[in-house]
């Protein structure tokens, strides 16, 4: 049975850019393992981590990631692939990023994070032993998304790898930012287009992310006509030769 690994750095990112092709492998009868990165749990946080949770309607003393991170098994479950693995290391806002603007500038000198996610992320493809990464582009240029990029570009693994376009900063903006975009830029495209059945699946695993839904999205309608505008195709760039029955085309 062939594996495909998806790297996502927060609880949403791999089921909103590439849930549909998730959904599609696994129907196909790949194992399909969604690893989240930046998913631990931090006691008592204060300032813009506290915020993060108080704008999204949660007392401070709720456990948020805990809250993040069972919507996320909901959304494997409905996609239909293995239960999700959840890498231990901390959001932005806790390892220094003060601010929104500061989630989208550049890196902090002092945010050794890639350092510690080559190892795991060595450790993780061992275990799992994938015949296909996916993993993301950083479009919208979010810290947490370009240090993933970084950390797998470091590691230089030897399977080939799909990188996704980070949904919905591919649709907030009619040019957003990329700051890695050279990396990928001469890469071909491949695309992934799926039916209604893999449709409504993503769509149920978007709206599993209860959490993050009305600050994305502005509630469920909203996610439903962004999804519905995407018109069940995603779009990746390519590295390295797929393995048979990896479904989509090149473009």
């Amino acid at each position: 049975m062939p594996v495909a690994l998806a790297l996502s750095p927060h609880l949403d990112d791999a089921a909103f850019s590439c849930g549909g092709t998730l959904a599609v492998l696994a129907e196909a009868g790949w194992s399909v393992v969604m690893a989240t990165i930046f998913t631990s749990s931090v006691r008592a946080p204060t300032g813009f981590a506290l915020a993060c949770q108080l704008d999204k309607d949660l007392p401070p003393e709720a456990d948020y990631m805990a809250l993040r991170r069972a919507e996320d098994a909901q959304a494997a479950r409905v996609l239909g692939i293995a239960a999700p693995r959840h890498l231990p290391f901390r959001e932005a806002p806790h390892r220094g990023y003060g601010a929104a603007p500061a989630l989208f500038a550049a890196t902090r000198p002092d945010d050794g994070v890639v350092a510690d996610l080559i190892p795991a992320f060595a450790d993780l493809l061992g275990e799992t032993r994938p015949d296909l990464v996916l993993a993301p582009q950083a479009v919208g240029g979010h810290v947490d998304h370009v240090q993933v990029v970084r950390a797998l570009r470091a590691l230089a693994p030897a399977q080939p790898v799909l990188w996704w376009r980070d949904f919905p900063y591919t649709v907030r903006s009619p040019d957003p930012r990329e700051p890695l975009r050279d990396l990928v830029a001469d890469l071909p495209g491949w695309t992934v287009r799926f039916g209604a059945g893999a449709r409504a699946r993503k769509e149920a695993a978007c709206a599993a992310y209860a959490t993050q839904i009305g600050f994305q999205f502005g509630g469920r309608d909203g996610l439903a006509r962004r999804l519905a505008e995407e018109g069940g195709v995603e779009c990746f760039r390519r590295a390295g030769p797929l393995p048979a029955g990896c479904p989509g085309d090149g473009a």
